[in-house]
């Protein structure tokens, strides 16, 4: 395999790694990050005498900018240990230790004293180790534990055997490890809600003690309304409204003051609904409005830092780049992001389809895609076909889809939850379909993206890649009409392939006038003509090249694009403006 660099991790200083504050919507003045070298040990032992060197945190041991470059096995117990020395003055009354993701099985120990345990890799935790440190230094020390894909875990796209569609599993730490401090009495957590029809925002304050909280709600620098209250939910009346949309992503500014715990956040005012056209026909729509999705799977891989990005403007970049291209939407494929990349979509303005970490007990997965194809879904209460045959795994993913919907709950950009994709681990679908509803009614879900359909979710949501692309109206008539995956043609690039001795792409072309003009036809001939149908949503596959699959629009290193920005943006204009003539 060829060891490819991003030009920013090509200029990492391991001195000052992700250094950014890691959470927009709940910001404090009181952060000390803990990314850097910390010390690391790969065993088969529960227990350590020594370590092995340096691990560049938060970049995980299987990726070369850790300096590690090695693979945890499931038979292996990862170790990370570090000395902290708390700045003058940091030290509140409560100390809290944060992990932005830590894949898969986490314990802490503070001081060697056993503090806790966290299971699941993709989503985030943290602990009160105030009792633990009684100075203003003490030591840090995990142990993790990463069965990958040899269990029911959730694993993404990691797999221990990788190669076409899977990649490099990862292990530990692959997030901003931090610390804050606060007083007594503080807010624990915010949940932010845009009520869009009334004009004013929801506020949700969990908090540690008694007592008012006030709040003010600023847009560009001018007050725009104001509340206090002391019971669990405040709303605030807007003077005016600024909507949120891809093209003018307003953001109101938030302050929040309790007592002595003061905090700065954000959000976006916008409506999310499906509703029915003058035809009949539902459709997506944004503040009222029809809106088509235009978007692209985002898989959020880097070749130097895996699922880790090498830079703050690594996330921005990708982010950018589509938009530059005309897409106004990001699927976010089977991977939960820290928050700045939401952030980013949130002030930059995207669209962001959030799907579910998925697991199975099976590989043997692609016959639910070759029956959907043919129009034949499986009832998913069948556990064992669909890779859910263990309890104890079925209700871990639970316990992990509401962690992540509470974790991004407040994100402006977020439009639709994908709990399943193409029957990786489907289990009682519809069941899941209402735990959505119930946990967030304010947005859209597409139950199981592609395959396996159990007439639920807000779409009708198809993966179409070598067969002709064709919907309905009378599918229109029941559900939005969703092509959330295709396309996906490839074009090699000597210098910036990954892998030199294997292609994957669902159609392979040798130039780039080759493959711009198939992408061209496939919109013109194949896309356009379903509008009118109701097709209201598209995802090409995908964004980046990642290891053994080329089908980006731009090359795993992110140094080169395979099609020219002006062609996507024209093809883009060319399907708005088809879509906005049905209205």
């Amino acid at each position: 395999m060829n060891q490819l660099y991003t030009i920013w991790g090509e200029s990492l200083d391991p001195d000052y790694v992700l250094q950014e504050y890691p959470r927009p919507q709940m910001k404090r003045d009181s952060y000390l990050n803990l990314n850097g070298y910390w010390e690391y040990a790969i065993s088969q032992s529960e227990e350590v005498d020594c370590y092995d060197g340096k691990i560049l945190v938060p970049f995980s041991p299987e990726s070369v900018l850790s300096g590690v470059n090695r693979v945890v096995t499931p038979e292996d117990y990862l170790f990370y240990y570090k000395e902290v020395v708390l700045p003058e003055n940091f030290r509140k009354e409560h100390l809290i230790i944060h992990f932005g993701a830590v894949d898969q099985i986490c314990e802490l120990w503070i001081n060697d004293h056993y503090v806790g345990k966290h299971v699941g890799g993709f989503t985030p935790f943290q602990f009160i180790i105030s009792e633990q440190v009684t100075s203003d230094s003490f030591s840090i020390k995990l142990r993790v534990k990463d069965v990958t894909d040899t269990s029911y875990h959730q694993t993404g796209k990691q797999r221990i055997k990788r190669g076409g569609i899977w990649y490099t599993p990862q292990s530990g730490i692959w997030q901003t490890v931090w610390l804050e401090s606060v007083p007594m009495d503080y807010i624990r957590s915010l949940k932010l809600s845009s009520l869009f029809d009334e004009q004013k925002i929801n506020v949700q304050v969990d908090k540690v003690g008694n007592g008012l909280v006030k709040v003010e709600v600023y847009f560009n620098g001018r007050l725009e309304g104001c509340a206090e209250g002391d019971r669990e939910e405040i709303l605030i009346p807007l003077q005016h409204l600024h909507p949120w949309t891809p093209e003018t992503p307003n953001l109101y500014t938030i302050k929040l003051a309790f007592k002595e715990d003061v905090i700065e956040s954000y959000i976006g005012m916008r409506n999310i609904e499906r509703k029915k056209d003058a035809q009949g026909m539902y459709r997506f729509y944004l503040n009222h409005q029809p809106y088509f999705q235009s978007g692209v799977l985002d898989q959020g891989y880097f070749p130097d830092g895996l699922l880790t990005a090498p830079a703050d403007e690594a996330m921005i970049y990708d982010i950018e780049k589509m938009k530059e291209m005309g897409f106004n939407m990001l699927r976010k494929h089977i991977k939960i992001e820290p928050l700045r990349w939401y952030y980013h979509c949130d002030r930059l303005g995207m669209l962001v389809w959030q799907d579910m970490i998925n697991g199975s007990e099976r590989e043997d997965i692609l016959f639910h895609g070759f029956l959907a194809n043919v129009g034949i879904h499986l009832k998913d209460h069948r556990h064992k076909l669909f890779g859910r045959k263990n309890e104890t795994g079925r209700k871990q993913f639970l316990v992990e889809l509401k962690e992540m919907i509470d974790y991004l709950q407040s994100i402006t950009s977020i439009v639709t939850w994908v709990p399943f994709n193409e029957a990786w681990g489907q289990f009682d679908a519809a069941k899941v379909d209402r735990l959505v509803r119930e946990l967030d009614h304010t947005r859209l879900i597409d139950h199981s993206s592609g395959w396996s359909d159990q007439q639920r979710g807000d779409y009708h949501s198809r993966h179409i890649y070598f067969t002709k692309i064709k919907f309905t109206s009378e599918d229109a008539k029941k559900r939005i009409i969703a092509l959330t995956e295709f396309g996906g043609y490839s074009l090699p690039l000597e210098g910036h392939r990954f892998n030199e001795e294997s292609i994957f792409g669902y159609k392979k072309y040798d130039t780039e006038d080759k493959l711009v003009e198939a992408y061209s036809n496939l919109y013109k001939q194949q896309v356009l003509p379903q509008i009118q149908n109701g097709l209201s949503v598209l995802i090409y596959t995908q964004l980046s090249d990642v290891e053994d699959e080329i089908n980006g629009f731009i090359t795993y290193d992110r140094k080169k694009h395979k099609f020219p920005v002006e062609k996507v943006q024209e093809i883009n204009e060319l399907v708005y403006t088809e879509f906005y003539k049905q209205f």
